[in-house]
């Protein structure tokens, strides 16, 4: 295994919650940890590669960087690619697929790239070419620079391993990590989703509250490289413990078969008894006793369900029930429309983080505690 060699990662996440992403990677002792556009890099070894799957909620995916080189044609690519050190991390046993985006080059033919990776690999590294397989190979060719990364995730990582029950327009768990971050929650306070869905928002923070991995009951694709050791692997998975929680986490939704979803949901991650699922309207939401937190929301708007006239008044029913019951709390409201986070009365930031959800641009607003009517 080639534990020791210092590699490129880069943590993927969607354009706009890179710096949420580099706080995490911080945290958690990646250093040092780079922002460029749609993630973040980092340094490290085949056992930092491991842990960033294993311990990091922000990332969509883990991508190692195997190496580059410069082609201005595809005979040159052909070539070079012979050349590349497959064997060095595919295995010949375990088949590989091949996915190429080409950009500003001279080399412009995604498909005809990929043909010539593909057989490389075949021929280098002895592995099958499969569209099916877990192991995906990546390569970038942006300037006539190809880049060649093995993605060693797998499925993407918001794909926790406890959520068999989704809501319609659901929100991803790794979303939810970072946005969860962008409020300033850090595991130590209670939190309230009032339009819960799945429960991802709550399951997610009382997750971070118990100190959970959330790769922890799932697979990955680099225990499928030749790099991986299945001991030190499960030497790692064991240690971390979870800790004792002082906070409850909340979600509340009119749909019955919502709240349904969520707690089988929480039941599955393991945090059900620190959690609480109830049918409810927005109109009765109330705080429970005891300190202030966060309460996070993820409502329909304009372009997924529903038009921005008739969600107007759920906006502002919203909006009135907080600003009157919650004094004390913060609020983080993901909407894509500035005159639905407007029609809600709240303070709000002037600076809205944005980013994508479910490829809609979306911005996720933010107040200070609150003050009541």
């Amino acid at each position: 295994m080639t534990a020791d060699k210092t590699l490129e990662i880069f943590l993927v996440t969607v354009p706009g919650l890179e710096a949420a992403l580099q706080k995490e990677a911080l945290e958690k002792g990646f250093a040092p940890a780079t922002v460029s556009t749609g993630g973040v890099t980092v340094t490290g070894g085949w056992q930092d590669v491991w842990r960033a799957n294993l311990e990091l909620r922000g990332p969509s995916h883990v991508l190692v960087r195997l190496g580059s080189f410069r082609v201005q044609h595809l005979a040159k690519l052909d070539k070079r690619s012979r050349s590349f050190p497959w064997d060095d991390t595919l295995r010949s046993d375990k088949p590989v697929r091949v996915e190429v985006t080409c950009k500003k080059s001279r080399i412009y033919h995604d498909k005809a790239a990929a043909e010539r990776l593909e057989k490389a690999i075949r021929t280098v590294a002895g592995a099958e070419i499969s569209k099916d397989a877990t192991v995906c190979v990546k390569a970038r060719i942006f300037d006539d620079l190809c880049t060649i990364s093995v993605d060693t995730s797998g499925e993407a990582l918001h794909k926790r391993g406890h959520k068999e029950a989704v809501n319609k327009a659901p929100m991803r768990e790794n979303l939810a990590a970072l946005l969860l971050r962008e409020c300033g929650f850090d595991g130590s306070e209670p939190v309230i989703d009032p339009m819960c869905g799945s429960g991802t928002f709550v399951i997610e923070a009382a997750e971070i509250a118990n100190g959970l991995n959330p790769g922890r009951s799932r697979s990955f694709a680099f225990e499928a490289l030749k790099t991986f050791d299945a001991d030190a692997w499960q030497e790692l998975k064991q240690q971390t413990s979870p800790h004792e929680v002082g906070s409850r986490f909340y979600g509340f939704d009119r749909d019955a078969g919502a709240i349904r979803m969520s707690q089988a949901n929480a039941d599955r991650a393991g945090v059900a008894a620190i959690t609480e699922f109830s049918t409810q309207p927005i109109s009765e939401l109330s705080p429970p006793e005891g300190a202030a937190g966060l309460v996070i929301i993820n409502p329909p708007y304009g372009a997924r369900i529903g038009d921005v006239a008739r969600l107007r008044a759920l906006y502002s029913s919203l909006g009135k029930t907080l600003r009157a019951r919650f004094a004390g709390w913060r609020v983080g409201l993901v909407t894509n429309t500035p005159e639905l986070a407007k029609a809600t009365g709240l303070p709000f930031g002037r600076k809205p983080v944005a980013f994508s959800h479910g490829g809609i641009p979306v911005k996720l607003f933010k107040t200070p505690p609150l003050r009541t009517d």
